[in-house]
């Protein structure tokens, strides 16, 4: 394990220590609390490796930890947050992501009680995650993912729990209409449009513009 590993892990172990009921971990957790939330985030392409604060020649520093601190800050739920190494297969590892949240279930936590969150490739990996599970209901939240209104797959996507999608208006990927409106199993189903004029790259640090409502929805996801 080197350097850079080691300080992301010390940051999310004393984040943590912050809070007394939850915890936020940096992989998938040894030790399952079947009566508390548990929340993935999954995060975009340009993270994967070994730097969590890569730079982008447009869209500027990439902030996994600090998105990840603000996420977790004041939430009653465990946080997931696993950084993936370089050229991950997506198809793989939302095999892995589906894994583990069975897991979840099959250690006793109630599937409205776990939530798949993802930006860009994140959030690509998530919907094929919360896809091959969909039967669970588990709850669903993507950002900057779709073209024309879907994420294109064979068969379609299908969602079920509760599910958001949150987008910049200046952005090329937009609405994911279509995956909301086909999700006929979801419990409930949101979209909202942000419009920082910062592209993708407004989903690169914890803007309020998206981090305030996908908090809101987070604590409301019981609904």
């Amino acid at each position: 394990m080197n350097t850079v590993q080691n300080a992301i892990i010390i940051l999310f172990l004393t984040a943590a220590a912050s809070s007394s009921a939850f915890e936020l971990y940096g992989s998938f957790p040894s030790e399952i609390h079947p009566d508390q939330k548990y929340v993935f985030y999954s995060h975009g392409l340009i993270v994967e490796g070994t730097n969590p604060r890569p730079v982008h020649p447009e869209f500027g520093i990439y902030e996994f930890p600090l998105i990840v601190e603000t996420l977790f800050e004041g939430g009653e739920f465990n946080l997931i947050a696993h950084h993936r190494p370089a050229r991950t297969d997506p198809e793989e590892y939302s095999e892995q992501l589906a894994t583990w949240v069975q897991d979840l279930v099959n250690a006793g936590v109630q599937p409205k009680n776990v939530t798949l969150i993802g930006f860009s490739r994140g959030a690509q990996i998530t919907l094929k995650a919360s896809d091959r599970i969909n039967s669970l209901g588990v709850n669903t939240a993507v950002m900057a993912v779709c073209f024309d209104g879907d994420f294109p797959t064979e068969p379609p996507i299908r969602l079920a729990g509760n599910v958001l999608s949150i987008y910049e208006t200046s952005d090329v990927v937009k609405s994911c209409r279509e995956i909301l409106k086909r999700s006929d199993k979801a419990r409930s189903t949101r979209e909202i449009a942000i419009s920082t004029g910062l592209e993708h790259g407004a989903f690169y640090t914890p803007q309020p513009q998206w981090m305030a409502p996908l908090k809101a929805w987070l604590s409301d996801n019981d609904r």
